[in-house]
């Protein structure tokens, strides 16, 4: 087969055959025609097929003959677009821009999903068409709302509406030529944005409507049965069902059409459906990998970020130049004019007059006087007619019976509610109006009933549920408009929702309203001598109308009688109404156009509407059309939409004939993407009798009401005026017609000139209103008396709306009549036609390049395959991060979508925007079908659906981030500076009057009797002889009951007898090491004096988890390996533990030391205890695993160790007397010194509670201190976490218990980190009902090189004289964004990047601390962030390495200033922080020093050549969203990865992903590359209760950690 042969197609030519494999695909044309138009266009590059004609290879392009033969087979079967978006044009510019892409290949890493995730949102599948908004009897009508991409349809069950026809773009033939590549434009390509809706069931129809409508479609749609898409690919199912087509690659992925068509082919059975698809999801750990591109890459995580690494390599755009300062040194780029950009260049624009508004002579003084006269002299005119859903005449209205029925409904609202004395309405009162869509003579009935009562109705729309989107907003509208009575009809009323009782329930943020049902049965008829007031036309407001804004508040529009009146007046005179016309009304009557013309303007003029409910449209979209003919109407009111409807389905009708029609309003024809519509329309339709002078588009809005319409014109007069604008000079603001580029062009149809009687300008969109130059879009305000007059009760925003006095460039206002703002971009172009360009509410301002919504809803709704999305419905709106606005797309996507297809469409989406619109989009989301929040009459409701993405409760199923390729604003990277020397920094310092940042605790003081001992076996001993009964240690079971104690000479009997068995059995010499594997208690106290008895080294280790051996055992082991243990000591449990199957399966028996238990001890004691010689010879190893996942070891000589516990007596103030509860793990740092060596030295007793028993009892710990009545605890941060989060609940029902914390005077959190301030705050607070005071809380601090340097002892209960330890730890607010520049600067409490530190204790006796620059090693200055530097007599004397690595033992324990005072030996401890001198002073009379510890230069990350604490940008993100519990964040090359555990439905897992990256990017101004979801428990947490995050990210990178979604971030 000829297509088999690798020969490469030139761009333009795959992107056809892409093009007409998918009409292929879709019905859009026969197997024959598709071959013959592919031989066509493969005809130049393959060898010739006999017969073929030469000469027609050479045409690239297709020509369209406009026969009406092929003009059925080109209709497109898949309705899901909205009409008004639809563009030849912009389809082919779309196509070329991702031809263009399609060069530079993009290869987007696709997002891991969890197995459950995929599935779950490919079951949505099939739902049935939305019945989402009550019942069709009630026909709450459809139309769509004015917001960014509110495009809403039905694609009718399978069928579906079809496009308009190709033949629609010929008629801009000259436009066209000159917007695209200046060729003739034939328009194959129109296929892709085709089709919009067909029908809507979209307030309510229920699907039967849809059906009945696809069955219509079924007929005239030439589905062919089975597509050979290729003769060599497997045939796919009957596409009745209209699944989405294969995704069509060939758009840009592989070199040749049919390895593309190939490359798909991955998962599909042979004929399989999409049932069989979705039974093979890709995305858990499969082996292979789709990426964006058809590439298949292993899935190994690793694999996706090199390609996401090598994605971000790719050029940028040009980088931005000035800056300005953000409040500080970080500059954040401020966008710059392009000095090349477009400017205006034209001179000052005029305003433009309408003619005079001529007022006739029988022209009614006012509306009532209207309806009065009508219903009096004619009263049997017809005034509305409305229909059913089958098109049948329901009811006819007549003048007189509107008449009667006004005036009784007047008569009811002013004397039959309330009583006589307390009216509840009275004249110049607001009530609601609230009237389905299928009602319009109910409403029309109380509207002029309120006209005539002098009461001001407010029209609304029925509220559906209780929480119906927006219609808490137009509660607050109602309440603010003090609305007391609601009316109503007696369907509407019964199909209103009603609580048990049958009362209708407050809806949410309403006021409390009474409701009035208007059916003349209900009413008492008015008496003959009652008659209302009818005056002439003035000043009262006659009626509101709701406006919905940008951010989803709702505003009433208040009209006066007066512009009521002339509006009318105006319109009767542009559109030439007569009396007796018959108009067909499409539109919602109860505001906008349909209000103006089809209720108001109708009445003044005696006029016959004609009333299409929705109901009918979404039944037969032919329904108007047939109503013009059959009451040969002169007039109709349609939008852009309604147009679409009826070609989809005009086919069948043989006996049309518009040739009545002499005008057809096109409600939003200034919306630009209507234009094709109306152009389609008429190319059908000519051929009917419609004229083309009839299409009448016109622009209108809220405030301003009618601000623009064009006229019927006479025959053979000068035709519309069309602008084919370039989009790159609209998004600078300035109006160039055609660009260079030919892809990103808008074309505009006029909206006809000025109203009659009015004024109009256009004014700069931002800022002082003034005129915009001639070719300068700005925002139209117009200047006369028929427009709203006020905001209902919002005094500023009406005096900006209202009231603004245009200004000429010289700063004179050009009228001294107020101008009111359209909120519709545009201007005047020639001949005095009016065009608009968009929306000021649609607008969004990125870059300082001005885009719209809309047109930016329409390129992604022409990318390929455009059925992808539901029913057209996209929303496009922007947030601000990071100080510019970020463009935000999020579409429903059809339920049969494959994961493929969604990721193939959103990068495509990306494409189209960025090379036509040359912006980025910061966020795509897809949403299953039928999940966004939608207006009343179906469209999407804009503002709450940003609002659910920014408080992520959006639940998008995929979710594209390009945060790398939007921010272009970020703060420079820093650049380091050439180091100044340390010595000139000193003098530096010294100049400035900064001290050097050094401080030491107080001095070790004289020496007590227990201090002579050098060895702690020798204190042991004294103690044993001195004191022999007094209890040293006390351990509590889970119960709270105490499991064992000890006394001095129990320890020291127990003691020897091990040293005994270690001789005896163990054989061992004098320094051997040996590993104590014990559960924390009393064992493992005894066995590590039972060592020292022995001359034995003893390391104390962490025994293996029981339920987790393959992960615990083989730390023990290497543990023991790396510490050269000889022998290990521990109980029998743990003996049979290690023998078990599960432990030998993790580590080999064979392959320990000697294991002994210790349970049964010989009876004989060892002929004589060891005495070491030399004081500086080992005591003990303290080996730890620190956050980074490195296994350290220090060495603790005897000297060390004595003074250690010395320095801590000395601080604590410990003697025997005293009792301490100690709830830590006695493995490592301070908590091992403190459980095991302390009492012994000081006498005092310690209540052990080991931190494991807390997860039975977490009321343990505190029972313990209230119990014991202790003075001083010590606890970890996990043990604090737990009770924090274990007894939040329940501190009433402890204290009840009698637990009492009012004794302690100080709780000590033993740590190696910065504090954790919130932790200890909520602590503290937490527990403060049950005494505890808030000053007890303190932490300590230590590392590897000297396990405690810092630990604020207790504050409380003395005075100051008597020579307490020290002043209240002290928090400081400091400028976080300084610190990334090892800066410390303070800031106030609350200020914006401030970050609380708290002081991490009060400084060692003996101990010394300097801060010294990192690099350098010079010394810092005051409040300089740099390495904390140590010299103390109990500083570790080294690493235990295996290796002896002597180059990093001499830096870390040996360090030596490279300046200033060089003599003087430090140890490094790897922590960043500072030192700051207070205002306390301490016992000594000293000034206190506070040390800060910021966090661990290992973990610091460099990124931007500037310095991130993880924890920092942890906290950012844990606030973001209730559903994230955990999180750790890493780096890998440069990309920064955050990993959040979600506590919640992993359905919310995606919603995290944006809420993530914004707040890293506002607060820490990074862009995260990675946002990985796991479930709760992922991150591994070590026994400190840190977090280890290298562990984190070697699992992440070997694919362990099976999360629940991973997102690039592009």
């Amino acid at each position: 087969m000829a297509d088999r042969d690798p020969v490469p197609l030139p761009a333009e030519v795959r992107a056809k055959l892409a093009e007409l494999e998918l009409e292929l695909s879709e019905g859009d044309i026969t197997q024959k025609g598709y071959e013959k138009k592919r031989s066509k266009l493969i005809g130049a590059f393959f060898p010739q097929a006999p017969g073929m004609d030469p000469s027609m290879g050479q045409e690239r392009r297709t020509p369209v003959t406009p026969s009406s033969s092929s003009r059925y087979h080109r209709r497109r079967s898949s309705g899901s677009r909205d009409e008004r978006y639809r563009s030849d044009v912009h389809t082919e510019a779309v196509q070329a821009a991702l031809a263009k892409h399609k060069e530079r290949k993009m290869a987007v890493p696709m997002p891991s999903k969890r197995r459950s995730l995929v599935v779950q949102t490919s079951m949505d599948a099939y739902t049935p068409p939305d019945t989402s908004s009550g019942s069709e009897g009630e026909g709450q009508g459809d139309g769509d709302e004015e917001e960014g991409g509110d495009c809403e349809e039905e694609d009718g069950g399978g069928g579906g509406g079809t496009s308009s026809s190709r033949e629609g773009s010929i008629s801009m033939e000259h436009w066209i030529s000159r917007a695209i590549h200046g060729t003739s434009s034939t328009t194959t390509t129109t296929s892709s944005t085709a089709s919009s809706s067909s029908s809507s069931t979209r307030s309510g129809g229920s699907g039967a409507a849809g059906g009945r409508l696809a069955d219509v479609l079924a007929q005239h749609v030439h589905i062919s049965a089975h597509h050979h898409l290729r003769h060599h690919r497997p045939h796919h199912h009957h596409k009745t069902e209209n699944h989405s087509a294969p995704p069509d690659v060939t758009g840009y992925t592989n070199s040749t059409a049919n390895a593309a068509t190939d490359g798909i082919q991955v998962e599909r059975a042979p004929g399989a459906g999409p049932a069989a698809q979705r039974q093979t999801p890709k995305y858990g750990n499969a082996e292979l990998m789709e990426t964006g591109d058809g590439v298949p890459v292993s899935s190994r995580v690793s694999a996706k970020i090199q390609q996401l690494v090598n994605t971000l390599k790719r050029p940028k755009r040009p980088p931005l130049r000035e800056f300005f300062v953000d409040d500080f040194e970080e500059l954040l780029e401020v966008q710059q004019p392009d000095p090349n950009q477009p400017k205006a260049e034209g001179a000052q624009m005029v305003a433009m007059r309408g003619e005079q508004l001529g007022v006739v002579t029988n022209w009614p003084p006012s509306l009532e006087a209207a309806l009065q006269r009508w219903g009096t002299i004619s009263p049997k005119a017809p005034c509305l007619t409305t229909m059913d859903t089958n098109g049948k005449p329901l009811y006819v209205l007549t003048y007189g019976k509107l008449w009667s029925r006004s005036l009784k409904v007047a008569y009811n609202l002013l004397h039959k509610l309330g009583t006589k004395q307390e009216p509840l309405v009275r004249p110049g009162d607001r009530v609601a109006l609230v009237f389905p869509n299928n009602d319009p003579a109910a409403f029309m009935t109380a509207f002029y009933g309120c006209l005539l009562a002098e009461v001001v109705p407010v029209p609304i729309e029925v509220p559906l549920t209780r929480k119906d989107a927006g219609s808490q907003q137009i509660g607050f509208l109602l309440g603010s408009c003090g609305v007391t009575v609601a009316l109503t009809s007696d369907a509407c009323h019964k199909g209103l929702p009603k609580s048990p009782t049958g009362e209708i329930p407050q809806f949410k943020g309403w006021p409390k309203v009474l409701w009035f049902v208007t059916e003349s049965k209900h009413l008492s008829k008015p008496p003959r001598d009652w008659f209302p007031h009818i005056k002439d036309a003035n000043q009262d407001t006659a009626y509101i109308e709701y406006k919905t804004c940008k951010d989803g508040s709702v505003l009433g529009v208040t009209v006066m009688r007066i512009a009521m009146l002339t509006h009318c007046q105006a319109l009767t005179q542009s559109c030439s109404y007569t009396e007796a016309e018959t108009i067909v009304n499409v539109l919602d009557f109860k505001k906008d156009v349909g209000l103006w013309h089809a209720v108001l303007t109708s009445v003044m003029n005696m006029m016959h509407v004609i009333s299409i409910p929705y109901a009918l449209m979404k039944v037969n979209p032919l329904s108007w059309i047939q109503k013009v003919c059959q009451y040969k109407a002169k007039v109709a009111c349609v939008k852009s939409r309604d147009m679409h409807w009826a070609l989809v389905a005009h086919r069948d009708q043989r006996d049309i004939n518009l040739a009545s029609l002499r005008m057809l309003v096109v409600a939003d024809g200034s919306n630009p993407w209507s234009i094709s519509s109306c152009d389609a329309f008429l190319n059908v339709f000519q051929s009917k009798g419609l004229k083309p002078e009839v299409i009448c588009p016109c622009a209108s809005s809220p405030e301003a009401l009618t601000v623009a319409l064009r006229r019927p014109v006479e025959e053979g007069s000068t035709p519309p005026g069309r602008g084919v604008l370039s989009m790159q000079g609209l998004s600078h603001g300035v109006i160039r017609v055609d660009s260079e580029e030919k892809l990103s062009v808008l074309t505009l149809q006029d909206v006809g000139s000025v109203m009659p009687g009015a004024m109009m300008c256009a004014v700069k969109p931002e800022g002082v209103p003034q005129l915009c130059k001639a070719d300068e879009i700005g925002e139209i305000c117009v200047c006369t008396v028929a427009t709203g007059t006020s905001y209902y009760g919002l005094a500023g925003m009406t005096k900006n709306t209202f009231e603004v006095f245009p200004t000429s460039n010289n700063g004179a206002p050009i009228s001294e009549f107020p101008f009111t703002r359209t909120g519709l971009l545009g201007f005047i172009g020639p001949a005095g036609l009016i065009f608009v360009a968009g929306k000021m509410d649609g607008l969004m301002v990125v870059g300082g390049r001005r885009h719209n919504a809309d047109d930016i809803v329409a390129t992604a709704l022409a990318v390929e395959p455009m059925k992808f999305v539901y029913r057209g419905r996209i929303a496009v709106f922007s947030i601000t991060v990071l100080h510019d606005e970020r463009i935000v797309v999020v579409a429903e996507q059809r339920p049969d979508s494959t994961e493929e297809d969604s990721f193939q469409w959103m990068s495509r989406v990306l494409q189209a925007i960025d090379g036509i619109h040359q912006v980025g989009v910061y966020c795509l989301a897809l949403v299953p079908s039928n999940t966004l929040p939608k207006t009343p009459l179906g469209g999407i409701h804009l503002s709450e659906t940003k609002q659910l993405f920014l408080e992520g409760a959006l639940h998008p199923c995929n979710v594209l981030m390009c945060p790398h390729t939007c921010v272009t604003n970020l703060p420079k990277p820093r650049q380091k500076q050439p180091e100044i020397g340390p010595a000139s920094v000193m003098v530096g310092n010294l100049v400035s009057g900064k001290r050097i940042a050094q401080a030491s605790g107080r001095d070790l003081g004289q020496i007590e009797d227990n201090d002579q001992f050098l060895f702690l076996s020798e204190v042991l001993q004294w103690r044993a002889q001195t004191t022999p009964d007094h209890v040293l240690y006390t351990l509590l079971n889970s119960r709270g009951t105490i499991a064992s104690s000890l006394t001095c000479v129990q320890l020291h009997k127990r003691a020897e007898k091990i040293a005994g068995m270690l001789a005896e059995r163990g054989h061992l010499q004098d320094g051997d090491h040996v590993a104590l594997v014990y559960p924390p208690g009393i064992d493992l106290i005894v066995a590590f004096y039972g060592c020292l008895y022995a001359g034995c080294v003893p390391i104390t280790v962490r025994p293996p988890h029981p339920q987790n051996i393959a992960t615990t055992l083989p730390t023990v082991k290497m543990i023991v390996e790396v510490s050269r243990s000889v022998c290990v000591m521990t109980t029998q449990l743990i003996c049979k533990l290690l023998r078990s199957k599960e432990a030998s399966a993790a580590v080999d028996v064979r392959t320990w030391p000697p294991v002994m238990d210790t349970d049964d001890l010989p009876k004989k004691k060892p002929p004589l205890l060891y005495k070491p010689s030399n004081p500086d010879t080992l005591a003990y190893l303290d080996f730890s695993v620190s956050t980074t996942g490195m296994l350290a070891g220090v060495k603790m000589s005897h000297t060390a160790t004595s003074a250690f516990c010395r320095s801590i007596k000395l601080q604590c103030e410990l003697y025997p007397s005293r009792e301490v509860a100690i709830c830590l793990d006695p493995y490592c740092g301070l908590g091992f010194v403190l459980w095991c060596l302390c009492s012994v030295y000081s006498g005092h007793q310690s209540i052990l509670i080991p931190p494991s028993e807390l997860e039975v009892n977490p009321a343990l710990w505190l029972s313990a201190v209230s119990q014991y009545k202790v003075r001083d605890t010590f606890c970890s941060y996990s043990v604090m976490e737990l009770c924090t989060k274990g007894l939040g609940l329940q501190t009433d029902s402890l204290k009840s218990r009698g637990l009492d914390l009012s004794r302690v005077r100080t709780c000590v959190v033993v740590a190696e980190e910065r504090p954790r301030t919130a932790l200890t705050q909520s602590f503290s607070k937490l527990f403060k009902d049950l005494g505890l005071h808030p000053r007890a809380v303190s932490t300590s601090f230590g590392c590897r090189v000297n396990l405690a340097i810092c630990l604020q002892p207790h504050r409380l209960g003395k005075l100051a004289d008597q020579g307490t330890s020290g002043p209240d730890p002290t928090t400081v607010y400091v400028d976080m964004r300084a610190l990334r520049h090892d800066r410390v600067r303070l800031v106030e409490r609350g200020s914006p990047h401030s970050l609380p530190l708290m002081e991490s204790g009060k400084i060692l006796p003996g101990v010394r601390i300097i801060i010294a620059n990192p690099e350098t090693k010079g010394p810092m200055g005051e409040s300089h962030l740099g390495e904390i530097w140590v010299h103390s007599g109990h500083n570790a004397s080294g690493y235990f390495t295996v290796y002896g690595d002597e180059a990093l033992q001499s830096d870390h324990f040996n360090s030596r200033l490279s300046f200033g005072d060089t003599q003087t030996v430090w140890a490094r401890t790897g922590y960043l922080g500072f030192l700051r001198r207070t205002e306390l002073t301490d016992a000594s009379g000293e000034r206190h020093d506070a040390l800060y510890v910021v966090g661990a230069l290992e973990e610091a990350m460099e990124l931007r050549g500037m310095r991130y604490h993880p924890i920092d940008i942890e906290t950012s993100v844990i606030r973001t969203h209730k559903s994230i519990t955990e999180c750790a964040v890493f780096t890998w090359t440069n990309l920064l990865v955050v990993v959040v555990e979600l506590d919640g439905s992993e359905q919310e897992a995606l919603d995290l992903v944006p809420l993530v990256t914004n707040v890293v990017l506002e607060e820490h101004y990074l862009i995260v590359g990675v946002v990985v979801v796991v479930d709760i428990g992922v991150i591994p947490i070590n026994s400190r209760g840190e977090k280890q995050r290298m562990h984190l990210r070697d699992g992440f990178l070997a694919d362990q950690l099976d999360p629940i979604y991973v997102a690039y971030n592009m």
